[in-house]
């Protein structure tokens, strides 16, 4: 309910001020399923989740980080246009703006307001 008010909220600058929330999707890899025998039953696949999202510098938490590369950005995902969680076994994919493309996640947390993900990525 607080997600969908800030995705709102987030939405309408976004309109105000340049669009700075773009249309983006995560995407996840959906494991085979095998029988007992070893044998595949079901193939994995991939599922696409649409979500609102932008790019931004990385913060210095971020910098700090063990792992960090200077190619990585600070990626805000609306929580209230996306169903469900992320996490670092998914991809995101910018569909429009400047950033298009695949970006690897390479970490996960809440934002302090829990509007949003706050991702730390890197293009893929």
């Amino acid at each position: 309910m607080l997600d969908a008010a800030f995705a709102q909220i987030g939405l309408a600058f976004g309109e105000a001020f340049g669009g700075i929330f773009w249309d983006a999707r995560v995407i996840t890899n959906t494991p085979a399923e095998y029988d007992d025998g070893g044998s595949i039953i079901a193939p994995g696949g991939v599922e696409h989740r649409p979500c609102k999202a932008q790019v931004d510098a990385a913060t210095q938490t971020m910098r700090q980080a063990e792992g960090f590369t200077e190619k990585d950005r600070r990626i805000i995902v609306l929580a209230g246009t996306l169903e469900g969680e992320i996490s670092t076994e998914e991809r995101i994919e910018f569909l429009e703006g400047p950033f298009e493309g695949v970006w690897m996640i390479e970490a996960v947390a809440r934002d302090t307001g829990a509007a949003g993900f706050e991702l730390r990525g890197r293009k893929a």
